[in-house]
């Protein structure tokens, strides 16, 4: 077998991210798995995992990555650095033509290297098979009870970035006592689902939309709400999923019922810019319009939660969107919405989610890479090759030449 040696790269963008794709562990069990491969660590003082670390379990040390076949980063490589002709992992950025990463996606083309964005990575159905989204799910909602908790003073909690891992999170939750409270949660995809586990977590009660709406109950409550709670067909109020997933714009927002008895809402589904937003604007200013917490995990600016007007930071995740001026406030002020907009959430865990990323790269892709690419995987998610853009992202030509 051709011998294959990875270089996992140190993150040199700013502000600095402390995530790897491989941690020691995974690295260890790669090498032992495939003998035909060698894999290098370059220096990093930022890393979640230490350096030590990774000698520990036999990966050492590389400052020079020139003579890898595969570079894997977690963010954006700066274009000085990218090294010609090679096969690079990271999220570009670049896929829906952001301007910010021009630069880098003309250097792509002009170095001749193979990017593999891991958000380009799909199964043959054309479903993404990798990602942080899950972590971002459980800090998330983590950080929404948080901010429920100071809003009303009922306790306190560490920030989960100041826990050493989930597991230190996790016992902070048992701090929390809520009231009987409802939280609404829209989605059903890899962040949902790590929003539940940290539902779950506090051992909250799932009910359906319909108890949700009509229930009262004596603990706090969950629901979890997809496309057919809250939206329907303009006109004769019907809903069809393929219809909705090919014409968004032919539907409209019902979620106003939900708001009326929500306190804490928990955005987690993906959203087209053509779909109707979950709520405008003008209904927060409707005397029965409940909500006074949005954990907005999706973090689309302006997007499906108009009161997301920017993202937040790890160090400082909430403002107060002020409903009777409609502007932004100091988030535990009474005529506030208290929003929490972290548009880097992972980051917050970095350790664990670490870890459920590598785990999953390493089961489901990196096989392909180290093997034959039977299922085509690598080559589907390639947004560049030997200086040219792949046939499935020429639509970036205009972005890219």
């Amino acid at each position: 077998m051709t011998k294959i040696k990875i270089g996992v790269l140190r993150e040199e963008k700013n502000p600095p991210d402390k995530r790897v794709p491989l941690t020691p562990l995974i690295c260890a069990e790669l090498i032992r798995k495939y003998p035909h491969i060698e894999i290098v660590v370059q220096p990093s003082k930022i890393r979640c995992y230490d350096d030590a670390e990774y000698t520990a379990f036999g990966v050492p040390l590389q400052e020079d990555l020139s003579d890898c076949n595969v570079l894997m980063g977690v963010k954006e490589v700066p274009k000085d650095l990218l090294i010609p002709n090679k096969k690079y992992f990271f999220f570009s950025h670049t896929i829906k033509k952001q301007a910010h990463n021009i630069k880098l996606m003309k250097a792509l083309i002009e170095k001749k290297i193979q990017m593999i964005d891991y958000e380009t990575l799909t199964d043959k159905h054309h479903n993404r098979i990798i990602g942080f989204g899950r972590y971002a799910g459980i800090v998330g909602t983590y950080n929404g009870i948080l901010g429920y908790g100071k809003k009303y003073d009922l306790f306190q909690l560490k920030a989960a970035n100041q826990c050493r891992d989930r597991a230190e999170m996790e016992n902070e939750l048992k701090r929390v006592k809520l009231p009987n409270i409802k939280i609404a949660l829209s989605g059903g995809g890899r962040v949902a689902n790590g929003a539940i586990e940290t539902l779950s977590a506090l051992r909250i009660r799932k009910v359906t939309p319909e108890e949700f709406l009509m229930g009262s109950f004596r603990e706090p409550v969950y629901c979890q709400l997809n496309p057919r709670d809250y939206v329907e067909r303009k006109g004769d109020h019907n809903f069809d999923l393929q219809d909705f997933f090919g014409h968004p714009e032919h539907f409209e927002s019902v979620f106003a019922k939900y708001a009326k008895v929500t306190d804490i809402y928990i955005s987690a589904h993906y959203w087209d810019p053509r779909a109707p937003k979950m709520f405008e604007l003008s209904d927060i200013k409707a005397p029965d319009f409940h909500i006074s917490v949005i954990a907005d995990i999706t973090c689309d600016i302006d997007g499906s939660v108009p009161t997301t007007i920017r993202s937040t930071s790890i160090d400082k995740p909430f403002y107060g969107y002020n409903i009777r001026e409609d502007k932004e406030d100091l988030p535990f002020n009474k005529d506030t919405i208290c929003v929490m907009a972290v548009d880097n959430l992972p980051c917050e865990l970095p350790r664990d989610a670490s870890d459920d990323f590598g785990k999953d790269l390493m089961e489901r892709v990196l096989p392909n890479i180290i093997n034959e690419d039977t299922d085509l995987i690598i080559e589907r998610a390639s947004i560049c090759k030997e200086g040219k853009l792949t046939k499935d992202f020429e639509y970036l030509k205009d972005y890219a030449y």
